[in-house]
C-alpha cells in the first residue's frame, strides 16, 4: 500500500507539472497571439539596429554585443508599451510611425557612417544647407544598396498588419483589451530589462557615454537608439553648460595650461621671421599617393619634388571629425581639436580664437584666404574673419564657368591661374603677407576622369613571344575603381600645383616666400580598394589569396595608419640645407601651429599641440574619437587594443597614461570653444 501511495503521489506531481507546463505554454501562445503587432514592432526595430552595427562595425569585436541588443530592446519595448493605450485598430498607425522614424534613424546613420566613419549627430542638421553643393558626392560616394535594407522594417509591420486585418484580429482582441494594465506590465518588463542592462555597465562605459567622444563605442555598448537620445541631450548641452558649467570648465582649463608660459627655442627658432607665407590646403591629398607610380609615371611628381627638396613630415596625421575640411582649417590655425558636437566653423564662429593669422597680423602681416567656392560653405565667410583673415577671396571674386569647372567648382588649375594677379597685387601693396589657398578639384567623388588628363592606372608588361617578337600586355589593375580614379584626380591636382609654383617663380613671388602644404584629410576610400592596390593578381584580375606568400596584410589597423596626409615646408632655396630633411616622428595637425610659430616668431600658450622639434619622438597624436598614435603604437579605443609600431615592449601603464592624456585633451579643447574660454573680456564679466 505504501508503494502504491508513493507511486500515486509521483503520478500526481507529474500530472500537475504537465498541466502547469501546458498552462505556461498556453499563456505564452496566447500572449504572442494577442500581441503580434507589438512583437513585430519590437523585433523589426531591434533587428534594424543590429543590422546597422553589423554593416558599420563588423571589423570591431563585439559589434553584435548583447548589451546593445538589450538596450535597443528596452527602447523598443518602452515605445511599444504606450501603443497599448490606444484601441487595437489604432495601434497600427502608432507602431508604423515609430518604426518608420527609427528605421530612418538607422538609415541616416548607415549613410553617415559610410562617409564620415562616425555616427550622425543632431547638431549636424544645421549643415544640411550644404548638401546641395556636394549632392553628387553624397549620392555617388555614399548611398549604397545596404542603406536601403532598413525599408524592410516598416514593410514587415505593414505585412503583419494586413495579415491580422484579414483575420479580423483587431476586433477579436478588442474584448480582451485591458489597455492601462497591459501598458504598465509592458513598462515593467522594460524596466526590468533596463535594470539588468544598467548593472552590466562599467565605469568606462558610463564615462564614455557622457563624454560622447567615442561614438562607435557608445553605439556598440548602448545601441543606436540610446546613443541618439544622448546625442540630442549633448547637442543642447552647450547652451545649458554656458549657464551652469562655466566655472568648472574654466578651472580645469587654467590647471591644464598652468605650466605653459615657458617659450622653448631650438635650432629653427625665427628662421623664417619676416618672410611671406603661402599655405596650400590640399584637398584630400594623402601620403600614400606620394611616390605611387603606374608604369613608371609618378602620380604626384610635383609633391615628390618639393618633399625631396624641403622639410617633409612623412608621419603626419589629420585630426578631423565630421567637419572634415573645416575641422582641418580649425586645427591647423588654432591648435585646437574639433568640437564634440557639431563643428566649430558652423556652431562656434562667434568665439575668440588665438590663431596663426591673428598672431601674424600682430607682427604686421597682411592676411588673406582664397577659395573659389561659395563663401558660406562651412560658414567660411564668418569663420575666416574670426580666424583673422582680413580678406576672403571667394567664388564671387573668380570667373567660374561650366567649362572651367571640375567636380564641385572651379578647377584647381583655373583657380591658381586666376589667383596669380591677386597675389601680385597683394605682394606689391603689402610689406609682408600670409595667405591660404584652398584647393577643390581633388574632392570626392573623383568621377570626372575625362577632365583630369591622361594618366592610366593600369599595369603594362612587355613580353617576348616564342618567335622573338615582343608585345605589350595591359592588365586593368586600378582602372575603373574609386581608388584608381582618385589617383587620376590627384595627378591632376599635383599638375595644377606644379603650374602654380612655376607661375609664382616666374612672377618673382617665391623670392621671399615660404610655401606650406598640408593634406586636409584622407580621401574616405574603402579598404577593399587598397587591398586591390597592394595585392593585385594580374593573372586573374583579382586580389591574391590571403595564403599567397606575396599577399600583403592590409587590415583595419593598416588602413587607419594609412590615412596619413603630407605636411611640407618648402622654399626655393632649401635644397642641401639643414631644412632639407624628412621628419619621421609622428605629428598631428595640432602640432603645426607651435612648430611653424617657432619658425616665424609667434607663440600661442594655449596650443594643444607641440613644436615637433622640441618634443620629437615623445609626441602623441590624439584623434577626435579617442584613438591615439605615437612612434611606438597605434591605439584603438573602440577595441581597447593596439598595433605596435616598434619592437620595444608596451606596458599597460603607458597605454593608461596616454589614454588619460587623450581624454583630458579632448575635454579641455571642447571646453575652450564651447565656453569661449580664450575671450578675456567675457571671462572678466563671468568673474
Amino acid at each position: 500500500m505504501k508503494r502504491i501511495k508513493i507511486s500515486l503521489n509521483k503520478l500526481k506531481k507529474n500530472i500537475i507539472k504537465k498541466v502547469n507546463k501546458m498552462k505556461k505554454e498556453h499563456l505564452i501562445r496566447e500572449y504572442f497571439k494577442n500581441n503580434m503587432l507589438f512583437m513585430a514592432f519590437v523585433v523589426s526595430t531591434v533587428l534594424s539596429s543590429t543590422i546597422l552595427r553589423f554593416f558599420c562595425m563588423h571589423s570591431l569585436e563585439n559589434y553584435l554585443s548583447w548589451k546593445a541588443i538589450l538596450a535597443d530592446t528596452v527602447i523598443a519595448t518602452t515605445i511599444g508599451a504606450f501603443g497599448y493605450l490606444l484601441k487595437p485598430k489604432n495601434r497600427f498607425a502608432y507602431y508604423l510611425s515609430f518604426n518608420i522614424f527609427l528605421s530612418a534613424v538607422c538609415m541616416i546613420n548607415s549613410v553617415y557612417y559610410t562617409f564620415y566613419t562616425s555616427f550622425a549627430s543632431i547638431s549636424m542638421l544645421s549643415l544640411t544647407q550644404y548638401i546641395g553643393d556636394v549632392g553628387d558626392a553624397v549620392v555617388e560616394n555614399v548611398l549604397q544598396l545596404k542603406d536601403l535594407v532598413y525599408i524592410l522594417s516598416p514593410l514587415a509591420i505593414i505585412i503583419v498588419h494586413l495579415q491580422l486585418k484579414k483575420k479580423n484580429y483587431y476586433k477579436k482582441i478588442e474584448l480582451k483589451s485591458e489597455r492601462k494594465k497591459r501598458t504598465f506590465k509592458t513598462l515593467g518588463v522594460a524596466g526590468a530589462m533596463l535594470i539588468v542592462f544598467l548593472v552590466t555597465l562599467s565605469s568606462l562605459d558610463i564615462s564614455r557615454f557622457f563624454k560622447q567622444w567615442n561614438k562607435e563605442y557608445i553605439v556598440m555598448r548602448f545601441g543606436i537608439y540610446i546613443y541618439q537620445v544622448n546625442d540630442v541631450i549633448t547637442s543642447v548641452q552647450p547652451k545649458i553648460n554656458s549657464m551652469f558649467g562655466y566655472d568648472k570648465a574654466n578651472k580645469e582649463f587654467r590647471e591644464y595650461f598652468s605650466n605653459s608660459d615657458e617659450i622653448k627655442t631650438n635650432e629653427y627658432s625665427k628662421i623664417f621671421e619676416g618672410k611671406n607665407v603661402l599655405v596650400i590646403h590640399a584637398e584630400s591629398v594623402m601620403t600614400n599617393a606620394l611616390y605611387q607610380s603606374f608604369n613608371g609615371e609618378e602620380a604626384t611628381p610635383t609633391l615628390n619634388k618639393i618633399a625631396n627638396e624641403g622639410m617633409y613630415f612623412s608621419n603626419f596625421y589629420s585630426q578631423v571629425s565630421v567637419g572634415t575640411s573645416s575641422d582641418s582649417e580649425l586645427t591647423y590655425n588654432t591648435s585646437l581639436m574639433p568640437t564634440k558636437s557639431g563643428t566649430a566653423f558652423v556652431s562656434y564662429s562667434d568665439r575668440k580664437y588665438i590663431s596663426t593669422p591673428n598672431l601674424l597680423k600682430e607682427k604686421g602681416y597682411y592676411t588673406f584666404s582664397m577659395h573659389a567656392n561659395n563663401a558660406d560653405f562651412w560658414n567660411r565667410r564668418a569663420m575666416h574673419k574670426t580666424l583673422g583673415y582680413e580678406r576672403f577671396y571667394s567664388k564671387t571674386d573668380y570667373k567660374v564657368t561650366k567649362e572651367k569647372s571640375i567636380g564641385l567648382g572651379l578647377s584647381d588649375k583655373e583657380f591658381f591661374n586666376q589667383s596669380i594677379n591677386k597675389l601680385k597685387k597683394i605682394d606689391k601693396e603689402q610689406e609682408k603677407w600670409y595667405g591660404s589657398m584652398i584647393m577643390l578639384t581633388n574632392h570626392t567623388p573623383f568621377s570626372e576622369t575625362d577632365k583630369y588628363g591622361e594618366f592610366p592606372v593600369d599595369m603594362k608588361e612587355t613580353v617576348t613571344n616564342d618567335d622573338g617578337s615582343t608585345e605589350e600586355i595591359i592588365y586593368p589593375y586600378m582602372e575603373g575603381t574609386k581608388l584608381g580614379n582618385y589617383f587620376k584626380s590627384i595627378h591632376y591636382a599635383d599638375s595644377a600645383l606644379g603650374e602654380l609654383i612655376a607661375n609664382l617663380e616666374e612672377e618673382g613671388l617665391l623670392d621671399n616666400t615660404v610655401l606650406i602644404i598640408y593634406g586636409d584629410h584622407d580621401a574616405r576610400l574603402s579598404r577593399k580598394d587598397y587591398n586591390r592596390l597592394y595585392n593585385y593578381d594580374k593573372e586573374t584580375d583579382s586580389i591574391l589569396d590571403e595564403n599567397d606568400p606575396d599577399y600583403k596584410e592590409y587590415d583595419t589597423y593598416q588602413y587607419e595608419i594609412g590615412r596619413r596626409v603630407p605636411f611640407i615646408i618648402w622654399t626655393n632655396d632649401m635644397k642641401d640645407t639643414k631644412l632639407n630633411q624628412e621628419i619621421t616622428d609622428v605629428m598631428g595637425m595640432y602640432d603645426v601651429m607651435p612648430t611653424i610659430g617657432n619658425m616665424f616668431g609667434f607663440y600661442n600658450k594655449y596650443a594643444l599641440g607641440n613644436d615637433i622639434f622640441n618634443i620629437k619622438d615623445k609626441n602623441i597624436v590624439v584623434f577626435p574619437n579617442g584613438n591615439w598614435v605615437t612612434n611606438r603604437l597605434y591605439y584603438n579605443s573602440q577595441k581597447a587594443a593596439y598595433l605596435p609600431l616598434s619592437e620595444d615592449p608596451i606596458s599597460e601603464e603607458e597605454i593608461s597614461k596616454n589614454t588619460e592624456y587623450a581624454n583630458k585633451l579632448l575635454d579641455v579643447s571642447n571646453d575652450i570653444i564651447v565656453f569661449d574660454l580664450l575671450n578675456e573680456d567675457k571671462n572678466k564679466e563671468k568673474e
